[in-house]
C-alpha cells in the first residue's frame, strides 16, 4: 500500500529510505517506531544532537520558557534570550579559551552560516577565490557547493560552481607536502592561482569519511594563511560543539581561525540555530547587508544557554567524549583486525569503519538498523560507516551498540 510519504513527499528524500519505518518517540540515546521498537541511535540527527533525544534539563527550560509566552520569533531583535546566550557564550566559550570574536547569527543552518562567512570573507579581503580541500562537505546552497568536494553534490546545483580551488586535504597525497602547491602558488604571480580570499577546512571531514587533519598540518595551513593575509575559516558545523572531545574542534591544533562556523548541536535541543564567529576586525557588515527572517530562534537561543551552562562549564564533558571515543576505537580496531579490508580512524565521538569494498558500508549499516542500531555511511564511495551516538550516552549503551555494530559486520563480513 503506497504511504503519504510516498504519494506526497518529494523524492529527495534520504534518510527514511535507510531506515523504512516511522519514529513517533525518543529521548536520549533511543528513537521508537509507531511499533513499539526501539533503536539505539549513533546517528545523533547528523550530529545535530550531541546532548541527546529531549535531553530533560534542556527540554525543562524551553517549556519554561513557552509557558511564560517568551518571544519565540525574532529577527535580530534584542531580546532577554539573546542576551543571555551572548552573555553565556562569552563567559563560558570564549574568554576561558582566549578567544576574541564577535558573534553573528544568520539563517539557521550551517549552509547559511558558511554563506554568511564566505560573502564576509571577499568583501573584507576585496578578493573573490575560496580555497577547499578535496572530499569537504559544507553545505548544499550554491556559494557551499562551490567549496564542497562531492561530485554528486555539486552537479545537483544545476550550473556551474566557480571560484573555488580544490586541494588535496591532509593525507590525500599519502605522505607528499600537499601544502607545497598553496604555499608556492600564492607566492607565484605566474602560477594561474589568484590571491584567494579565505580557506575553508573541517579538521575532520564527517561527510567526507571521517577523515582527520593532523594538528601539524592545521597549524602550517594556518601559518601560511596568516602570513600572507587570507583568512582562514573553519567550519566547526559538525564538529564543533564537543564532538572531537574539546568544544572548538580546531582547540587541539592550538589555532585561531578568523572565522569559525557553527550550527547542528549549537542549538543544544535540536533546533535551527547557527553562529558566524569572527575577529572583530572582519565584522565590516553594514547593518542588514545580511540577513534573514529565522535568524532569530529565541527558543534555540533558550536550549543553547543552557547547554553550554549544563556541560561547558568544566572540563567534564570533553574528559568523559574522550574516554568514551577511546572505547569506540579499541571495539573498532578489534573489528578491524579481525576481518580483512577493514579499516578504521576517528576522533572524540566521531569514528569511521572503513570497508575496501565500499557496497559492504551499506550492507552493515542495512543490518544494524535490523537489529536496532541507526548508523549512516560517508566518504566519496560511501566507504565508511561513521558513528555520530550523542556525547551523553551512556557508558553501557555505548557497549550495546558497539556490539550490534559488530554483529551487523559478522552478517556481512563473515558470509
Amino acid at each position: 500500500m503506497t504511504t503519504v510519504f510516498e504519494a506526497l513527499e518529494s523524492n529527495v528524500r534520504g534518510y527514511c529510505r535507510y531506515w523504512p519505518t516511522v519514529f513517533t518517540t525518543a529521548r536520549g540515546a533511543w528513537l521508537r517506531d509507531e511499533a513499539g521498537r526501539d533503536y539505539l541511535d549513533f546517528f545523533a540527527g547528523a550530529g545535530a544532537l550531541n546532548y541527546g533525544h529531549n535531553n530533560p534539563v534542556l527540554k525543562a527550560a524551553l517549556l519554561h520558557y513557552l509557558a511564560e509566552d517568551g518571544v519565540t520569533h525574532a529577527l535580530d531583535m534584542s531580546t532577554t534570550a539573546k542576551r543571555d546566550l551572548l552573555e553565556t557564550l562569552r563567559d563560558v566559550v570564549l574568554v576561558p579559551r582566549g578567544l576574541d570574536y564577535k558573534v553573528q547569527f544568520p539563517g539557521p543552518t550551517g549552509t547559511n552560516a558558511v554563506e554568511a562567512a564566505l560573502k564576509l570573507a571577499r568583501k573584507v579581503t576585496g578578493r573573490i577565490p575560496i580555497v577547499h580541500f578535496t572530499n569537504a562537505f559544507h553545505g548544499m546552497t550554491l556559494g557551499a557547493l562551490a567549496v564542497t568536494g562531492n561530485a554528486a553534490k555539486r552537479a545537483g546545483a544545476g550550473v556551474p560552481l566557480p571560484h573555488g580551488y580544490p586541494l588535496p586535504y591532509d593525507g590525500c597525497l599519502g605522505g607528499v607536502d600537499d601544502l607545497l602547491w598553496l604555499e608556492r602558488a600564492v607566492d607565484d604571480v605566474s602560477s594561474g592561482l589568484d590571491r584567494p580570499a579565505a580557506v575553508i577546512v573541517e579538521t575532520v571531514q564527517g561527510e567526507g569519511g571521517v577523515n582527520l587533519a593532523r594538528p601539524s598540518w592545521l597549524r602550517r595551513l594556518a601559518e601560511i594563511c596568516r602570513a600572507r593575509g587570507i583568512l582562514l575559516i573553519v567550519d566547526d558545523v559538525q564538529m564543533g560543539c564537543g564532538r572531537t572531545g574539546p568544544f572548538f574542534s580546531f582547540e587541539s591544533a592550538g589555532i585561531t581561525p578568523d572565522i569559525v562556523t557553527l550550527s547542528k548541536s549549537i542549538g543544544g535541543y535540536g533546533l535551527p540555530m547557527a553562529l558566524v564567529l569572527m575577529r572583530p576586525d572582519l565584522d565590516q557588515w553594514a547593518p542588514g547587508e545580511h540577513n534573514g527572517t529565522f535568524r532569530g530562534n529565541n527558543a534555540a537561543f533558550v536550549t543553547a544557554r543552557v547547554a553550554l551552562r549544563r556541560y561547558w562549564s568544566d572540563d567534564g564533558l570533553a574528559t568523559a567524549t574522550a574516554a568514551k571515543g577511546e572505547r569506540v576505537r579499541r571495539a573498532l580496531t578489534e573489528l578491524a583486525e579481525r576481518f580483512d579490508g577493514l579499516s578504521t580512524r576517528g576522533r572524540g565521538l566521531v569514528h569511521g569503519l572503513v570497508f575496501d569494498d565500499a557496497s559492504r558500508a551499506g550492507k552493515v549499516s542495512r543490518a544494524a538498523f535490523e537489529a536496532g542500531l541507526l548508523v549512516e555511511t560517508s566518504g566519496a564511495r560511501d566507504e565508511v560507516v561513521k558513528l555520530l551516538p550523542p556525547l551523553t550516552v551512556g557508558e553501557d549503551e555505548l557497549d550495546h551498540g558497539l556490539g550490534l555494530l559488530a554483529g551487523a559486520v559478522e552478517v556481512v563480513c563473515a558470509g
